[in-house]
């Protein structure tokens, strides 16, 4: 079985100063078999990071609706932000993605769907995340899996690391699979999830990193800039 964490962030999200080598060293460190990187709105740092280390990286992409966020997985093109749920959806169906709702009822982020809009699109996704690391309340994170299973939906689970530190902290353990979305979906029918929630003190390491680089724009690749939106 793999050890798979299916939701991280590097340097290319606006929250994030981790840079792609580092999430990889640490990834490695941890003995996980696949990583997906998953940032906001943009799919730079994944295919980044799938240069770096392609028998590792899974590229993905998280994504801000008009209603909440959408994730998604084997991500071929960029989806923009700011969509309605079900345009984003077609959009990556179109691309063969696989898609999920991250941290679907996380009751103190503001990203989250909720319960109204993830009734509204839970038919039209492949998979909902089930263990979440920065759901401070771990009953979050229960009433995702929940609902997974009182639905018959595939599960997934991930670190949501914005720092190194957080990696493996939840994630998937699933059979082995292909690098693609077909053989993905079918070893996702037996993923489990695990691991546990981070403490609370890395989300002041993403509140420090937006502020950082809306003072001085960080360098990185050659270019300047600040990295997502």
């Amino acid at each position: 079985m793999w050890k798979v964490d299916l939701h991280s962030h590097t340097i290319y999200s606006k929250d994030c100063l981790t840079r792609p080598e580092a999430a990889i060293a640490r990834a490695r460190s941890l003995g996980l078999d696949k990583l997906a990187i998953t940032e906001h709105n943009n799919l730079a740092g994944a295919l980044r990071a799938k240069e770096l280390a392609p028998d590792l990286i899974i590229v993905g992409e998280e994504i801000m609706t008009t209603h909440g966020e959408l994730i998604a997985y084997f991500v071929k093109e960029e989806v923009p932000r700011d969509l309605s749920p079900q345009e984003t959806i077609r959009r990556l169906r179109e691309q063969g993605a696989v898609i999920a709702i991250p941290h679907p009822l996380d009751s103190l982020r503001n990203s989250a769907m909720g319960m109204a809009n993830v009734l509204e699109v839970i038919d039209q996704v492949d998979a909902i995340e089930v263990r979440n690391a920065r759901c401070v309340r771990p009953q979050d994170n229960l009433a995702a899996l929940a609902l997974a299973q009182e639905r018959g939906l595939l599960i997934t689970a991930g670190s949501d690391a914005h720092i190194p530190f957080e990696l493996g902290h939840c994630y998937v353990e699933m059979p082995a699979f292909e690098d693609d979305a077909e053989s993905f979906v079918d070893a996702l029918q037996g993923a489990k999830p695990k691991g546990k929630e981070s403490p609370f003190w890395p989300h002041l390491m993403s509140t420090w990193a937006k502020w950082r680089k809306r003072i001085r724009p960080v360098p990185y690749g050659g270019v300047l800039h600040s990295y997502g939106k």
